[in-house]
């Protein structure tokens, strides 16, 4: 387990100390983030997220509580390593932008570089490279009046970017763009960080941000609410498992709380049919698979649509993908309809006689994703741990732990890619079969 590449234990920001005007920005924040990690702090204006970034970056002094960056604390610095701290281990990208219009592009990117000592041919070189990087290789000589919102912006990510810094600091970087450069700046910064392993702070009150993120802080009233790991992202932070959630549809709607459950449903759909599919394309396939969940298209308009050319309206698959694609999802919303028929009895308290029947029939569906053999006694063990999970006893880490547990140790004896296929595709049908209240 890496150390924390910042952490933060009761951190508090005054403004004002000791005035009739004080106020405190932040209320005993603790927080540890991890090298390599995306983390959104999310949450209205004035909950205290941009006092957090100002603190991070050196120039707004803790009030009380502790700060580390790289297991130092920046605000014991001379002035001079702190200058080297900010230019060096820090890159900043603004809402406002901040470029220098009466110069070029290039400069602007190259002018971190001024202060370390680069001669202009080094400068220069560095520059382009990271300008073609970013998809503007042919606007060096241009000025910033010349370039649209998202270009612009794009810029500031190189010049971020020149000196290499460990930690990207980017305060609401995409207020100022429209939804198209937004995506595009956004892809930007997942692609430094899934490249480069830089660390990225983003502050944003943006809820479609958050899915770019590994984990979301909750701010609100200057205190660390809580922190939500984000499902469909590799975990860097050690996750306590008693606290997360009991199904990926109660993560999602964290992740995403301006999403109705019908929309949850989609993206659980869509996370489990996609690999290599552009973003454009996921797109337009959440709104067809909606489509399907909401009963409105059959199984056979769903497979037009999905091999219907992108420019005609269609997602622009291939028959096979699409063929693949419709079955997937024909099947798991018909086998869900056992789940939303054992959930209505089981909640109700009201005990049936045809419960063994519906479990049965939920351990055929899981074992589709198995391809093993089953003997009488594992498929016994395989059945009470469909019942379990079904009725909520288990979590769905306990379901997976049960599969993957040797047969010695009373487990079902899958190896691990097995019990993970088998308790992912179990996950999508519990899902669509949970009639789930609207997130709020």
């Amino acid at each position: 387990m890496p150390q924390p590449i910042i952490k933060t234990k009761n951190l508090e920001i005054t403004y004002n100390l000791g005035k009739e005007n004080e106020y405190k920005a932040t209320r005993g924040v603790t927080s540890e983030i991890y090298p390599g990690e995306v983390i959104s702090f999310f949450g209205p204006s004035g909950c205290g997220k941009s006092t957090i970034f100002y603190s991070i970056l050196g120039i707004l002094e803790p009030s009380a509580g502790e700060l580390y960056v790289l297991g130092e604390n920046p605000y014991s610095y001379t002035a001079e390593q702190m200058v080297h701290f900010q230019t060096k281990t820090i890159g900043i990208i603004y809402q406002a932008f901040f470029l220098i219009n009466s110069v070029s592009v290039i400069e602007n990117v190259a002018l971190p570089l001024t202060f370390l000592g680069y001669n202009e041919k080094k400068r220069r070189k560095k520059a382009q490279q990271l300008l073609e990087r970013v998809g503007l290789g042919a606007q060096g000589e241009k000025f910033p009046t010349d370039l649209s919102g998202g270009q612009i912006q794009r810029v500031s990510v190189a010049r971020a970017m020149v000196n290499n810094p460990k930690i990207l600091l980017a305060d609401e970087p995409t207020g100022n763009l429209d939804s198209v450069s937004t995506k595009q700046v956004m892809e930007l910064l997942a692609e430094i960080n899934e490249t480069e392993k830089t660390t990225i702070i983003l502050i944003t009150h943006n809820a479609a941000q958050l899915m770019y993120a590994h984990r979301v802080f909750y701010m609100g009233d200057g205190k660390l609410k809580r922190i939500v790991p984000n499902p469909d992202k590799k975990q860097i932070a050690k996750i306590d498992k008693q606290k997360t959630m009991v199904t990926e549809l109660d993560q999602l709607s964290k992740i995403y709380p301006y999403s109705n459950p019908i929309e949850l449903k989609v993206k659980s759909i869509v996370n489990y049919l996609t690999q290599d599919i552009s973003f454009d394309k996921i797109i337009r396939l959440e709104e067809v698979v909606a489509g399907m969940i909401e009963r409105k298209m059959s199984k056979k308009e769903f497979y037009e649509f999905l091999t219907l050319k992108y420019s005609d309206g269609g997602v622009g698959l291939t028959e096979s993908v699409s063929e693949a694609m419709a079955e997937k999802v024909d099947h798991i919303l018909a086998q869900s309809e056992d789940v939303r028929r054992y959930r209505r009895r089981f909640e109700h308290n009201v005990f049936f006689s045809k419960e063994d029947r519906i479990v049965n029939k939920l351990t055929k569906y899981v074992l589709e994703e198995f391809r093993g053999q089953m003997t009488p006694y594992r498929l016994r063990l395989m059945r009470e741990a469909v019942r379990e999970r079904i009725s909520g006893v288990t979590r769905k880490e306990e379901f997976y732990n049960q599969l993957n547990k040797s047969m010695k140790e009373g487990g079902v004896g899958f190896n691990k890619i097995s019990a993970r296929n088998v308790t992912e595709y179990f996950e999508k049908i519990i899902i669509q079969g949970i009639e789930a209240k609207a997130a709020h």
